[in-house]
């Protein structure tokens, strides 16, 4: 009922345990705090919160258009809904170093269990568009020295994301993307994000490289290709995300509800594609709440 009874210092540090065994963790993209409470129930072991789909979800693009305030508000209330530990997007950290440590604090106040911070320049543009450009090593590693020394509780997972990798073609992006990630781990990063890796042969690049945890961003319409959770196990990735599909498959199956509605006038034949009433009041404990209040909510479930 209401909130998750597990504390932030807590999913912390189970997470960190977790995290120290090894094995490939599941982070599917929660688009509001009802999907990430659903990965939960789905038997996953984290949710991720992505930068792309709560500018989406404003309407707007990837292009580090959302505030500091707007990324931690949203962030709370998906962490709060669920026992699993959440890691958010926090792009480049929302200024210089200094406005990057006030960012580790904010989302720690939030709730979080971690977050990546990314060594694009300002404006930043989706991971895997092209036209991106990133910072030199000094500037990128002030960021994540900041946000190191900044945080509060040391389970706090602090990953740093690179994005070199699509700034020059062949090995040569590579080496590039290996000599980044091993500055970035000098620098106090805690785990690796390297972003847009095109084959299973470039994730053990830099799992190589470096002896932190690894993520694989399993994004789809991207420069990666789409393996599976066991690929990924056996090049040593540690934790995979799905960042925007399940917005992406909600948001289809919107579309074709709209496109039932204008074609048949009403939804009868969709029916068994959604979720049941049962299974939504299932889902946010209505009868937890009955138990709670009985003389406020004092109803049964149709089933």
């Amino acid at each position: 009922m209401l909130y998750s009874k597990v504390t932030p210092a807590d999913k912390r540090r189970l997470f960190r345990e977790r995290l120290a065994t090894g094995e490939l963790l599941r982070f599917p993209g929660a688009f509001n705090p009802l999907s990430a409470r659903m990965i939960e129930q789905k038997g996953f072991e984290g949710v991720y919160i992505s930068g792309a789909v709560l500018s989406a979800d404003l309407g707007l693009p990837d292009i580090g258009l959302t505030t500091l305030s707007e990324v931690a508000g949203r962030g709370e209330q998906i962490a709060r809904m669920t026992d699993l530990p959440a890691i958010i997007d926090a792009d480049t950290g929302f200024g210089e170093p200094m406005n990057v440590a006030r960012t580790i604090q904010e989302l720690e106040n939030a709730g979080l269990a971690g977050a990546h911070i990314e060594d694009q320049i300002n404006p930043k543009r989706c991971g895997h568009l092209d036209g991106k450009a990133v910072v030199d090593e000094s500037t990128a590693t002030k960021r994540i020295r900041a946000a190191a020394d900044a945080r509060r509780d040391d389970n706090f997972l602090i990953m740093a994301r690179t994005d070199i990798r699509a700034t020059a073609d062949g090995p040569h992006g590579l080496d590039l993307a290996k000599d980044r990630a091993k500055a970035l781990v000098d620098a106090g990063a805690d785990a690796i994000f390297p972003e847009a890796m095109r084959t299973l042969e470039e994730f053990e690049a830099i799992r190589s490289a470096v002896d932190v945890p690894l993520l694989a961003n399993m994004t789809e319409f991207g420069k990666s290709e789409l393996f599976t959770t066991q690929q990924l196990a056996d090049v040593g990735m540690n934790i995979v995300i799905w960042p925007v599909s399940m917005l992406r498959i909600s948001m289809g199956a919107t579309g074709r509800a709209l496109d039932t509605i204008s074609a048949e006038g009403s939804l009868t034949s969709k029916l068994d594609e959604m979720q049941h009433r049962a299974d939504l009041y299932e889902l946010i404990d209505y009868e937890g709440y009955n138990h709670f209040d009985t003389s406020v909510f004092n109803f049964e479930v149709e089933r």
